[in-house]
């Protein structure tokens, strides 16, 4: 097995169980369906295949089975990959007349691979074009997979230049994975008829390329292509997902950059604590909600503070630095004296938004915790 043949195993099977798990949570949307049908199937066609290059029964079944299973699969993914783009385009019922042609191509496809399999004698190797069903079972499956791919590859593109950004970019990206496939499947059949009747270029090898020509087209053309294709499809949803974790990261940080001032304006003021409390902290301390839970609410702690503290602020020395000005403040609060109960505007932030506020609330904390360590 090549180091491009198990990343696609591993990349598919770790991209379906983040599909299914989207999938749970809004199991009505089609798209969403297509594509996890897509890519189970590639998952799910992974551990045939490798019994089958290998020559090996897989629960019980012959090696030329485990070979049907897999193509079986992958027919039935690419089947779902073109119903994708079909229902995607808004006219359901031209969607649905079309579906069923490629439907009847289906099945068409998957009959051939039925009976060449069953054709084929226990002793030859799933991959040995030289024997006439296997050949046949191989050109069936790559003439179906070319055609499929193709379409799929020609709407992506025409999509990709109706979108932007990010989505644009994944479409493209596919876009440019399937054609790598379907040059691919277009060099996989006219050397497997040169192998069959010529008996040129046939390998005498392991796994699913049966001539030497294919066996270069695999790993050049095929693998490189279905890993584009599945980086296409997950590019969008990844870069928004790493777009979360900076933001997450940033609040995470924010969080305990305001550790010095919310620990002196808590201590003196803690019935402003937020007291809510999510159902399940432990849970709730492992997801990225958590952590913007926990960050607004020690900003608005802070500023609640400063505001609690702001009078005392008041009756400090103008002209010294905030941080001595607030400890001077906590000190005077703390030791009961009475100033007029009026608020005034403290640590100000230069512009507009939160991130302005963070900036400047930061800043004290970072000035307290300077005057504290020194």
């Amino acid at each position: 097995m090549t180091p491009l043949v198990l990343a696609y195993g591993i990349v598919s099977a770790a991209l379906l169980l983040w599909l299914a798990a989207r999938l749970a949570r809004n199991p009505r949307n089609f798209a969403l369906r297509s594509v996890t049908a897509l890519v189970a199937c590639l998952a799910l066609a992974f551990p045939f295949g490798a019994a089958a290059d290998k020559g090996a029964h897989v629960a019980g079944l012959a090696p030329m089975i485990a070979r049907l299973i897999q193509h079986g699969l992958l027919l039935v993914g690419v089947y779902s990959l073109v119903c994708f783009f079909l229902f995607s385009t808004g006219n359901r019922t031209a969607a649905r007349r079309r579906a069923g042609w490629y439907a009847v191509l289906l099945l068409l496809a998957e009959g051939v691979l039925l009976v060449a399999a069953l054709a084929t004698p226990a002793s030859a190797r799933t991959n040995d074009q030289s024997v006439p069903s296997v050949a046949v079972f191989f050109i069936a499956a790559d003439v179906f997979m070319a055609l499929g791919f193709a379409t799929a590859a020609v709407w992506a593109w025409r999509y990709a230049r109706e979108a932007g950004g990010r989505l644009a970019r994944g479409l493209r990206i596919a876009a440019v994975g399937l054609v790598a496939i379907v040059l691919a499947n277009c060099v996989f059949v006219p050397a497997i008829v040169l192998g069959l009747i010529f008996h040129v270029g046939v390998a005498d090898r392991g796994g699913s390329a049966g001539t030497v020509v294919g066996a270069l087209a695999v790993t050049v053309l095929l693998m490189p292509g279905v890993l584009l294709f599945l980086a296409g499809v997950t590019y969008p949803a990844v870069v928004t997902r790493l777009g979360a974790v900076r933001i997450w990261w940033r609040h995470r940080r924010g969080y305990r950059q305001l550790a010095p001032l919310w620990t002196v304006l808590h201590s003196e003021f803690p019935d402003d604590a937020l007291d809510r409390v999510p159902a399940a902290p432990w849970r709730d301390a492992l997801r990225l909600r958590g952590t913007h839970r926990r960050y607004y609410r020690r900003v608005v702690e802070c500023r609640d503070g400063l505001v609690r503290i702001s009078p005392y602020l008041a009756r400090t020395d103008a002209s010294a630095d905030l941080p001595s000005r607030l400890q001077e403040a906590l000190a005077a609060h703390a030791a009961g004296e009475h100033v007029p109960a009026k608020a005034v505007p403290v640590a100000l932030p230069d512009g507009d938004g939160l991130e302005s506020d963070v900036r400047e609330l930061v800043q004290l904390a970072r000035g307290l915790e300077t005057r504290r360590a020194g």
